[in-house]
């Protein structure tokens, strides 16, 4: 068994947290894992991609486009442009939540449609799962924990091969003390709003 999640997003939405945790989570259950990341300007809203790979026999994190098994999207528009990583097979779980870039936030460029982007997902892949993260995570106690919301989601995605109870201990043990009651709630909304 070999899987491959391409983490999708920007820069601060905790893209490299959900590696760090996926990653741990496969070890934890004894896989050969290989991780990479590639990130702009992580800092300021760039695009982040994060690749991690599991399984028996793993070398390489860098896997072929149109390969990935699970894309998990932290972000509408990255979601979309990152549909080549997978093909028609591949699992996507996004969240509905946009950041918005630079020139869009001052006025000068429009942000699409997210029945736009929904579509444009669709037409490549009926395997679309949403989220509205950022919601569950202000519900859970602060937006912050959008990353851990998508963590517990990706634990309900049929077929994803790491149990709920690793991950959430992945989880705990990545976060500091005083944000585990929050992640751990985070992550619990996540798995109900996909389970």
């Amino acid at each position: 068994m070999k899987y491959t999640v391409q983490i999708v997003g920007v820069g601060g939405q905790g893209v490299l947290l959900a590696s760090m945790v996926l990653g741990n989570a496969a070890m934890a259950m004894g896989h050969d894992v290989a991780m990479s990341e590639v990130h702009g300007m992580a800092q300021r809203g760039g695009s982040v991609l994060s690749t991690v790979r599991f399984g028996d026999g793993v070398v390489s994190p860098l896997e072929a486009a149109g390969s990935a098994d699970l894309i998990l999207g932290f972000e509408p528009v990255e979601t979309c442009r990152n549909l080549p990583l997978g093909n028609k097979d591949t699992a996507i779980l996004m969240n509905l939540d946009p950041v918005l870039p630079s020139m869009v936030a001052a006025g000068f460029e429009e942000y699409p449609r997210m029945e736009d982007i929904e579509g444009c997902v669709k037409a490549r892949n009926p395997n679309l799962v949403t989220i509205d993260a950022t919601r569950i995570a202000i519900e859970a106690g602060k937006a912050v924990a959008a990353n851990a919301v998508m963590i517990g989601a990706v634990a309900a995605m049929k077929g994803f091969p790491i149990p709920k109870d690793v991950l959430h201990d992945a989880l705990m043990a990545q976060v500091p003390e005083k944000f585990k009651e929050l992640n751990s709630k985070a992550f619990e909304m996540g798995f109900a709003a996909i389970s």
